[in-house]
């Protein structure tokens, strides 16, 4: 009996490291498919590199409204030629504070901070964002986006985002 036990205990383990694995092998293949490249189209503003990492039909939800007829997409890209035309330069960070990943739904939440500069002034803006993706014919697109300058009716600051490093990609 007791070397059964010592079997299936050592079963149960080996299994939650394949599974662990698998996780990790997931969001290492998200982290290609939509981070990289996300984080590298928005800050060359590049709305069409942007707009392909995103699903055909997406949930994108901003204090501004919902949108379930993909006007962003479109609002992206007006909106990267006014800012390209201006000069402006951008930067994105972020991290992760929770990542929830199965074999082909991710849902994902982190603190963001974009630094906008114009003619040598700054600004600088944080934000939480939660964001689903799925993985659509073997690749992972983003499904949903949402996010807000704002934690439980509080502003998220500099101190918010100073509690992790930013990824590094």
């Amino acid at each position: 009996m007791k070397r059964v036990l010592i079997l299936l205990y050592l079963f149960v383990l080996i299994s939650l490291s394949a599974l662990a694995q698998g996780a990790d092998q997931r969001q290492a293949e998200i982290d290609n498919q939509v981070w990289k490249p996300f984080h590298a189209a928005f800050e060359a503003r590049d709305a069409k590199a942007l707009n392909a990492l995103y699903a055909e039909q997406v949930l994108r939800v901003t204090p501004a409204g919902v949108d379930t007829r993909n006007l962003f997409k479109q609002q992206n890209i007006d909106s990267y030629a006014n800012t390209n035309a201006s000069g402006t330069k951008t930067s994105l960070d972020f991290w992760f504070e929770s990542r929830q990943t199965s074999d082909d739904t991710s849902y994902e939440i982190g603190i963001f901070k974009i630094t906008a500069e114009t003619n040598g002034n700054s600004s600088t803006f944080y934000g939480q964002f939660h964001i689903v993706i799925k993985k659509i014919d073997g690749v992972w697109k983003i499904t949903q986006d949402w996010d807000s300058p704002n934690i439980n009716g509080r502003p998220i600051t500099a101190k918010d985002f100073s509690r992790k490093s930013p990824l590094q990609f």
